[in-house]
């Protein structure tokens, strides 16, 4: 008898190996939604949707001081770097995070898991105190977006904006100065150049922030509802397990040469630079190999108010997937 499995999950590389069928989680009958990441956390946090999920790293840890209606295994569909996601507008004169000071930042939401890596990353590395800035929450492309959490830090300037309008607009008119996004705000690309990033060279910034620290930073984890865990908790690993053929699939993808697994022309040749400074694991997923990525995320989001006491990595994840088997 199979277990039927509902899965909400990005469309991603590495990840398409399972919504096509060439990765099975063995014992499972596997429906897979691709959809949004905001769609797939709002129907996930709100009302409990799917069997498993992606989720923001963030809103997860924050449910595990609260009513702990998830299970997270330790993979992670969704990581990037920061640098390249601040923006501000075309007449600042700022250029560095420290110029900062005294602003107006806008964010989706305070809690998100971009913006708490932002911060964090700003008050370690570039001298931006997290109090030393006023956040105002709200939508980026469109008026009424609210926190998916309750959120109250106090010290801390945060508030929403006005409900018809939103944060993209807002950044092109100087009603704010600068915007933390995971997306691209209006007015960056459209031929007005009313908005623009804060690093001239983001990628040439990030690259110096791995060198410096080793850290990768972790956007979205993989969820199991609490109920679907605690019924079949053998579901943990065998997901995890699966997690991982997957993403070694589009991983020997990205160096063919013979067919290109993508359309960039010079793909194969950017994952081997990628290689040269990250090694060759770019994407790792487990909970040793991210120890310390997790572990800077789970400082950060104590110091920034958002967690009670500073967790340890080790309480985020299922703990069938900290260990495996040897013979």
């Amino acid at each position: 008898m199979t277990v039927n499995l509902t899965v909400a999950c990005g469309p991603y590389d590495r990840t398409a190996a399972l919504a096509d069928g060439r990765v099975r989680v063995p014992g499972v009958d596997l429906t897979w939604l691709p959809l949004s990441a905001e769609e797939i956390f709002f129907r996930m946090a709100r009302h409990g949707e799917f069997s498993a999920s992606e989720m923001s790293l963030s809103s997860y840890t924050l449910t595990l001081e609260r009513d702990r209606p998830f299970v997270a295994i330790p993979v992670f569909p969704s990581r990037t770097f920061r640098h390249h996601a601040v923006y501000v507008n075309a007449d600042s004169d700022c250029t560095h995070p420290e110029q900062l000071q005294g602003k107006t930042v806008g964010i989706p939401e305070y809690q998100m898991t971009a913006a708490v890596w932002m911060r964090g990353i700003f008050a370690e590395h570039y001298g931006l105190p997290v109090d030393s800035v006023s956040y105002r929450t709200g939508g980026l492309l469109e008026p009424g977006r609210t926190e998916k959490l309750a959120i109250r830090v106090p010290g801390v300037d945060i508030a929403p904006i006005p409900a018809e309008k939103n944060l993209s607009d807002m950044l092109a008119a100087g009603e704010i100065d600068a915007l933390y996004t995971a997306r691209v705000p209006r007015h960056f690309a459209d031929g007005t150049h009313r908005v623009r990033r804060l690093w001239a060279d983001p990628a040439a910034a990030e690259k110096d922030y791995f060198e410096q620290t080793g850290i990768f930073p972790i956007m979205h984890t993989v969820v199991l509802r609490r109920d679907v865990y605690e019924r079949d908790r053998w579901l943990a690993r065998a997901l995890t397990d699966a997690f991982h053929q997957a993403k070694e699939l589009a991983d020997r993808a990205l160096g063919e040469t013979v067919a290109l697994a993508g359309m960039l022309p010079w793909g194969h040749l950017a994952a081997r630079s990628a290689r040269e400074v990250m090694g060759e694991d770019i994407w790792p997923y487990g909970l040793v190999p991210n120890h310390a990525c997790l572990t800077a995320f789970l400082r950060y989001l104590h110091d920034q108010g958002l967690t009670g006491r500073l967790l340890a990595p080790e309480e985020l994840f299922a703990p069938e997937t900290h260990e495996s088997f040897v013979v």
